[in-house]
């Protein structure tokens, strides 16, 4: 199995799990006499068969991204790396709004009379928009390398 087809199934995974869990809370309880719609024993103990398999295939991603390659590091690089890329966006981006005065335009509307207080960016809203659209591009890159080696190597086994 290849390591993009392991992270596929790590996320239907999850999502059944979850699925199955809100039914186990959904038919957890029920009145006196009547019939729950769902057997919560049952599905208690699918949603265990699910979990356990669940660590089983995160320990070998995990095993996997350490062990494969990519550029100059291991996947489990790229990712802290892409990871922090990312963070730097969020951070950046949101200065260049706060800068431009974007959030304030929102609340307040635009200065209405000229005795209004004016305020002054104290930040370059422009460069911090091309550093931002810089980082965003390394992003993409980083993710499109993690995605190609993802399909070309094998998943660690146990």
């Amino acid at each position: 199995m290849k390591l993009a087809e392991a992270l596929a199934e790590r996320g239907e995974l999850i999502k059944r799990a979850e699925h199955v869990k809100a039914r186990i809370l959904a038919n957890a309880r029920h009145q006196d006499g009547e019939s729950p719609a769902e057997n919560a024993v049952g599905l208690l103990s699918e949603y265990m068969i699910a979990l356990d398999r669940l660590e089983v295939l995160i320990r070998r991603i995990n095993r996997t991204n350490s062990a494969a390659t990519v550029r100059d590091g291991t996947i489990t690089d790229a990712l802290a790396s892409r990871d922090v890329l990312r963070m730097r966006h969020k951070a950046i981006s949101a200065a260049a709004d706060a800068a431009s005065g974007r959030d304030q335009e929102r609340r307040y509307g635009p200065r209405q009379l000229r005795s209004e207080l004016v305020h002054v960016a104290a930040l370059p809203v422009a460069e911090l928009r091309s550093t931002a659209d810089d980082i965003a591009k390394r992003i993409r890159l980083v993710d499109l390398e993690i995605q190609r080696v993802n399909w070309e190597f094998d998943l660690i086994d146990e």
